[in-house]
């Protein structure tokens, strides 16, 4: 049945949610609020994952870019490179990653691969320990194909990690719900 496949997937996204380390969680979020902008870029569904969370940051008040739009500006020094790639080895944010250091940028990766390129020039990180289209030996079995458990993983923690940010960049219990609507698009 349909419905016995849904509680499968919801069950090992629980299993990736667990296994998330706490402390990732609160630099990745004090991070966010220290940058003076914050840039995003990911490739296929991760790049995906990435763009909804560059519009949560961007309905939290947050000046932030998709990298590769026409209007993202350059990065500069001050500046937050959020990278977000499974496998961390994708040759162009590699590329990007290097070229955000040059220029004195910070970089914040989100991976699975703890051992990847761009991991090691990274200056911290969020691993999501979920499966990847290539299903490397610390990868947990899933059902899902390709990278589907960790693009899943990433927009909830995304999500989360943008309300904890919020609520400690703004040091008060502020209607969430209601400070973002108001920065929701209105010319639809």
């Amino acid at each position: 049945m349909i419905r016995d496949i849904i509680w499968t997937i919801v069950d090992e996204i629980r299993e990736v949610l667990i296994n998330i380390d706490e402390d990732q969680l609160s630099v990745f979020a004090g991070r966010l609020n220290r940058a003076q902008r914050i840039f995003v870029y990911g490739e296929g569904r991760s790049g995906l994952m990435g763009k909804a969370f560059a519009m949560r940051l961007m309905h939290g008040g947050y000046q932030v870019f998709v990298v590769g739009e026409t209007i993202t500006p350059s990065i500069r020094e001050g500046d937050l490179l959020v990278l977000v790639s499974g496998s961390g080895s994708t040759s162009s944010i590699y590329n990007f990653a290097v070229k955000a250091k040059e220029v004195g940028a910070q970089i914040g990766l989100i991976t699975a691969n703890l051992e990847s390129n761009v991991t090691n020039i990274s200056d911290f990180l969020l691993i999501i320990p979920a499966a990847t289209k290539y299903r490397l030996s610390h990868e947990p079995r899933t059902i899902q194909p390709l990278g589907n458990q960790f693009d899943q993983s990433v927009h909830i923690v995304l999500d989360a990690l943008v309300l904890y940010a919020l609520k400690d960049k703004n040091n008060l219990d502020i209607d969430i719900n209601e400070a973002l609507r108001k920065q929701h698009a209105n010319l639809e």
